[in-house]
């Protein structure tokens, strides 16, 4: 018996949503970067893109646990001396709400060639208005911690 390994043109992909106002950031981000990976697919290959779409709605009323929304700092440099750039959650989330879930997400994906088109199929909304409804999105229900 041998090892089956995906090609490319035996993938099919299918649409999820994910909602980021039931569930903490963090929880949310690996249930969707497992789904872009395509790890639950049992055509899963490490060097095929076999994920699948994932649709987060409700980007602006993202659950943060803790005291992060106060603590939690992103950085970024712009390559000269003294250009580090600081930016709290809370005010990261006034700017684009929708940038704190794509990169919680992508730091949760492999670092190769395929991340950059696995994000690509991420889609982050603000409100839950998307215009994806022709391509028959399946809800996705994350279990919450200590729920059965």
């Amino acid at each position: 018996m041998k090892t089956y390994s995906a090609k490319p043109t035996d993938v099919s992909r299918s649409w999820h949503i994910l909602d980021a106002s039931k569930t903490p950031v963090g929880r949310l981000s690996t249930v969707a970067a497992s789904l872009l990976l395509g790890k639950g697919k049992p055509s899963f290959t490490h060097h095929i893109d076999v994920g699948d779409y994932v649709i987060v709605i409700n980007a602006g009323s993202l659950v943060v646990t803790g005291n992060k929304v106060a603590n939690k700092t992103y950085y970024r440099h712009s390559g000269f001396p003294g250009g580090l750039y600081k930016r709290t959650l809370r005010q990261t989330m006034e700017i684009d709400p929708a940038r704190v879930i794509e990169h919680s997400i992508r730091g949760m994906l492999p670092v190769n060639k395929l991340r950059k088109a696995r994000l690509a199929r991420l889609k982050v909304y603000r409100d839950d208005q998307h215009n994806h409804s022709a391509q028959n999105p399946v809800p996705l229900h994350i279990k919450q911690k200590g729920s059965k």
